[in-house]
Order: C-alpha cells, then sequence, then structure tokens
C-alpha cells in the first residue's frame, strides 16, 4: 500500500519532509526518486532542517554521499553515476551507522539496499504542485506513513 500528499510549492515540500523527519530515528532508510527538477533536493534540505542540521544540503551528484551531523545525523547519497556499477562503496556500514541515509536513484544499487526502507517518489503535476508517494517496506515504515498522514 502506498500514501500520496499533493503539495503546492516548495515550501509545503519542505514542510512535509520537516515533518516526515520527526518521525524518524538513527538507522532510517528513505529511498528518493524523481525527475530531474522534480524536487528531490527541496525535500533532503527539508528533511536535514527537521533533524536540527544546520549546514546547507545539496546534491551530492560528484561526490556520492554527503554526511550532515545534526540531532541526528545524515547520510545523503547520489548514486546516480554508479549505474552499470558494481562498485560497493560500504552501503551495509553506512545504512547501519547512527544516521538516517536518503538514496537518490537508489535502483541503481537495489542489490544492495535492506528490504525495510521507505521509498518516496516525487512526481511533477505543475510549476509548482507535487505528488508525493510513500511505498513503505517493513512495519516500522507503514506505521511511519500512517502518522505522517494522518
Amino acid at each position: 500500500m502506498s500514501y500520496m500528499i499533493t503539495v503546492q510549492s516548495t515550501e509545503q515540500t519542505e514542510e512535509l519532509a520537516i515533518r516526515l523527519a520527526s518521525l524518524l530515528q538513527p538507522g532510517d532508510l528513505l529511498t528518493l526518486e524523481g525527475d530531474l527538477g522534480a524536487g528531490k533536493t527541496t525535500f533532503t534540505k527539508g528533511l536535514a532542517k527537521g533533524l536540527g542540521i544546520e549546514r546547507t544540503v545539496n546534491s551530492p551528484t560528484f561526490t556520492i554521499l554527503k554526511q550532515y551531523e545534526g540531532n541526528i545525523n545524515l547520510n545523503h547519497f547520489d548514486v546516480y553515476r554508479l549505474e552499470n556499477s558494481d562498485e560497493d562503496i560500504g552501503f551495509d556500514e553506512l545504512f547501519a551507522e547512527e544516521a538516517v541515509s536518503v538514496v537518490e536513484w537508489a535502483q541503481f544499487i537495489e542489490d544492495y539496499l535492506p528490504t525495510e526502507r521507505l521509498e518516496i517518489v516525487i512526481r511533477r503535476l505543475s510549476e509548482e504542485g507535487r505528488e508525493v508517494e510513500f511505498e513503505p517496506h517493513g512495519i516500522r515504515y507503514e506505521n511511519l506513513c500512517r502518522e505522517l498522514t494522518q
């Protein structure tokens, strides 16, 4: 089962992510999908804000991983450059850290992902409007989605 939330602005996208961040705990894994310009970085900025991270968050396109310290730390992956690669950069250890992990373009490292995770897909509806779909895998994420969408 998936959960849909429609937002009408970048501010609402950020607010949704801040709300989600308030429900997260270290070790949680989120995958983030969406076309270029869909709002993945905006969503991640909201998550970071909600986790108490003060540093500027931007996409780790050229570094694959950026780590941020906050009330809860954040591992922000962009694994687009790992398409058609067998390179394992220690995902098991990184996902097990005391941090929330967000993985953009997760389909490129599907074999390394834990089965329990929250998949998030952002779709552009209009210039500012977005549909955000949450697909939980595992009881923890199912409960988290129920609480987020109440």
